[in-house]
């Protein structure tokens, strides 16, 4: 099928996207977030053309979606008779102002990028802002619920084990979770303990380090990964593929849920922080290790 021009605008700017190595993830977000935005154009206004959009268009999409809730819009309609988002629990609540600004920074990514490449004489999103939002911190871990999350994890199950070494480590080095579950063998070094990380927010390598503790617990969940699962990933699945982010964040909450604790992958790398700093560590050395 012939695409429009705003999605031939579209691919091209995925395409621009990949040629710059930005991350999977943050393709992602703008192919999924601007195909939804497409979508609306033409169903509600019949636009499918780039100097047809105007501010309005785009402040209008954002109440929209606020007004219409989750999982209303889709990018194929043909989905919903396969995913059926109605069936969902959380089918037409509130979208969060952390998304909406999510959508909002994507566009205005887009058509920037439009405006940069001589396709646009007046930008839509000059005057376009991002919503208000209050970000509700999440509660920190203490030690003695940690501890009491690493027991609940089925240690006699590959995934179990895996989940259990994936936590240990994010609270050892304060990685990100994506960048734990993008890691393969041969970026650690047990002679000095460290891991050299490459998968990158800002796409800038660097080492975290390890403990003794963290190094006998590395060497042994290897030994019992390579009995079942022939892989350079570090954390694969039991198929030998990549971990997503998003299946273990579900397990990580399912094992939470055992232990009674409410519990996200980035509460962990927080208490790394939390404990770096209460340890003697300064603030600059830190910020640059997260950078």
């Amino acid at each position: 099928m012939k695409l429009s021009e705003l999605e031939f605008y579209l691919e091209d700017f995925l395409a621009y996207c990949q040629n710059k190595n930005l991350s999977r993830k943050t393709i992602s977000s703008y192919e999924q977030s601007l195909k939804l935005f497409i979508v609306y154009l033409k169903k509600e206004h019949d636009i499918d053309k780039v100097k047809e959009v105007r501010t309005g268009h785009i402040r209008q999409y954002i109440n929209y979606v606020q007004d219409r809730g989750k999982y209303t819009v889709v990018s194929r309609e043909s989905t919903k008779n396969i995913n059926f988002p109605e069936n969902r629990t959380d089918f037409k609540k509130q979208v969060s102002s952390i998304t909406i600004n999510n959508y909002i920074r994507n566009i205005k990514v887009l058509f920037n990028w439009l405006r940069q490449e001589g396709e646009l004489q007046k930008n839509p999103v000059d005057n376009i802002s991002q919503i208000k939002t209050v970000r509700r911190q999440k509660k920190g871990i203490s030690k003695e619920e940690f501890n009491n999350l690493i027991e609940y994890f089925d240690y006699t199950k590959f995934h179990g084990y895996r989940n259990k070494v994936v936590v240990l480590l994010l609270q050892v080095t304060g990685m990100r979770i994506g960048e734990c579950l993008e890691l393969e063998v041969d970026a650690i070094d047990f002679k000095n303990k460290m891991i050299l990380v490459t998968k990158t927010k800002g796409n800038k390598e660097r080492y975290v380090y390890f403990s003794n503790v963290m190094q006998r617990e590395l060497k042994q969940y290897l030994k019992f990964k390579d009995r079942y699962i022939d892989t350079q990933l570090l954390f694969p699945t039991t198929k030998g593929t990549n971990l997503t982010i998003q299946s273990f964040e579900k397990q990580l909450k399912d094992v939470g849920k055992k232990a009674g604790i409410d519990v996200h992958p980035h509460q962990i790398r927080n208490n790394f922080a939390r404990h770096y700093l209460l340890n003697g560590g300064d603030f600059y050395t830190l910020s640059h290790s997260w950078s």
